[in-house]
């Protein structure tokens, strides 16, 4: 069982051996049959890939650099390389037939609503672009006339805004010659709006004259000009204004800010009293809800219904009918000088930097050195770069390095009494110069002995540093009776103006006009 048949010899091994490398196959029986082409390609791909494999084409080029094996892989990798390359597909475009054929006139129709024409301006709809029986125009008519506003920037001068705007340089040069006879050019504030007319050209080429111009040169003041037979021509429109102060009272209730604001005081005037007042009274602790406050502003208003805000004039806090603060501006360096004593102020510490305290006066434990020694002074915690302000007028006696206190200025007030200021990174005044409560003196750092940015302050009586939390300043100011009569007459004269009458418009009020009541009538009209 299992051997060959009958009547047929078996094969041996290298007969089967010699059959597979010729034409002839031999089946599982011993018999030998013509072979196909399909399995002559497969003995010829097989034969092929034993060769490749013998030559080894493709060997790892990470090894044996520069031997033969690698030239033979580099060579198989650029024959690749260009194969591929050689079979590269092109992307030219394809030309296609159109879905739909469209003739010139159909074109046409499509070119009409185009977004083209919409960006130029145009209207969708047909015929609306140019075909190819429109005939250019060899020359346009310009407009009549050109209006436009400029407006004068800063740093910029009259003359050089006009000629930006299309004014010819001899009209511009004129214009600023009879503007400056009026009024200072650099007097005409930068922002100012200027509506400029010009009309039609002289010859082509040439720039358009000046028809008009019109602009507001001062609050009071209105300049035109005009092109009549014998050239330009300037007209002068004084504008009336009225200066009476804007006056404004109120109770404080739960905020002072937000009572004046109520009251309707614009927020410049508000910001002004509080600071005014702050430097005379503590906001926080000598000021109650059923207080009264009153403050007068400089103010302006024309009679084309524009107002002015200038600078507070008076500042005033009452309780219970009578006077707690009554603060005038004063002589030419504008301070304010308290009312019931000409001359002459009383006022609380005012914090020289905005942040809390730290630590107090007296002794206590070094933190750099490490023991107990006396703290001659107050410590503000604050970020770095926190301005640092005088607490009030004086002069500088001192600005620069000063040992354990770094960076350190000391102000002198007058009468013995001075103040220092340390560990600033950055100083912003120098040595003799004149200072005003509030003025920033340097900015908050951590410069000489210390451990973080912070502010020590410091105040000498005699040159004896004493707590700065106990001592309130006293400026003195010697005025003869006249410039005491002068004071009194002109506080009279501030507290005699009535709250918001200068609120009331002074434009010129049109006659009324009784309206039609049926509609035949206004019809009729």
């Amino acid at each position: 069982m299992g051997g060959p048949a009958s009547g047929a010899a078996a094969l041996t091994p290298a007969q089967l051996e010699k059959n597979r490398s010729t034409d002839w196959r031999a089946d599982l029986d011993g018999k030998t049959e013509k072979r196909s082409w399909a399995g002559r390609w497969h003995d010829a791909r097989l034969r092929f890939e034993s060769i490749c494999h013998k030559m080894d084409l493709a060997p790892d080029l990470a090894e044996d650099i520069g031997s033969k094996r690698w030239f033979r892989g580099l060579g198989t990798f650029l024959g690749l390389g260009l194969v591929a390359y050689a079979f590269w597909p092109d992307f030219a475009a394809v030309e296609a037939a159109t879905a739909m054929p469209v003739d010139a006139k159909g074109r046409d129709e499509f070119r009409s609503q185009m977004i083209m024409p919409l960006a130029l301006g145009g209207d969708s709809g047909r015929r609306m672009a140019a075909n190819t029986l429109v005939a250019p125009l060899s020359s346009a008519p310009e407009r009549p006339m050109i209006q436009m506003a400029a407006t004068l920037g800063q740093g910029d001068s009259f003359g050089r805004m006009l000629q930006r705007a299309g004014v010819g340089a001899g009209d511009a040069a004129r214009v600023a010659d009879m503007v400056a006879a009026s009024v200072p050019l650099d007097q005409i504030g930068a922002g100012t709006r200027v509506d400029i007319t010009l009309g039609r050209r002289f010859a082509a080429g040439q720039p358009r004259p000046l028809d008009k111009l019109d602009f507001r040169a001062r609050f009071d003041l209105a300049l035109a000009v005009r092109r009549g037979a014998g050239g330009l021509v300037l007209e002068r429109r004084p504008i009336a204004v009225d200066n009476t102060p804007l006056r404004i009272r109120g109770t404080v209730g739960s905020s002072l800010y937000r009572s004046a604001r109520a009251s309707g005081a614009p927020l410049s005037a508000i910001q002004q009293y509080l600071r005014t007042l702050d430097s005379h009274i503590s906001l926080e602790g000598d000021i109650a809800p059923t207080d009264q406050f009153d403050f007068i502003i400089s103010y302006k208003r024309s009679a084309t219904g524009e107002a002015e805000v200038g600078e507070l004039q008076f500042a005033g806090l009452e309780r219970d009918g009578k006077p707690r603060a009554q603060l005038l501006r004063w002589g030419g360096n504008g301070q304010f000088f308290e009312a019931s004593g000409m001359g002459k102020r009383t006022a609380s510490m005012v914090q020289p930097v905005n942040g809390r305290m730290t630590s107090g006066y007296g002794s206590r434990r070094h933190p750099v050195l490490g023991y107990v020694r006396m703290h001659a002074g107050i410590d503000f915690g604050a970020r770095w770069g926190t301005p640092i302000f005088a607490v009030t007028d004086g002069t500088v006696s001192f600005a620069g390095r000063h040992g354990g206190h770094g960076n350190y200025v000391r102000l002198e007030h007058g009468g013995g009494i001075g103040t220092g200021y340390a560990h600033m990174s950055k100083i912003a005044v120098s040595s003799g110069t004149r200072v005003r409560t509030g003025q920033v003196i340097g900015y908050v750092g951590s410069t000489g002995l210390s451990t973080g940015p912070h502010l020590h302050y410091e105040l000498y009586k005699n040159g004896v540093t004493v707590n700065p939390l106990s001592v309130k300043f006293s400026v003195q100011s010697q005025v003869d009776e006249k410039q005491l009569a002068a004071f009194k007459a002109r506080l009279a004269q501030m507290k005699s103006v009535a709250p918001g009458v200068a609120l009331k418009s002074i434009a010129p009020k049109q006659a009324a006009t009784q309206a039609p009541s049926r509609e035949i009538q206004r019809l009729e009209n």
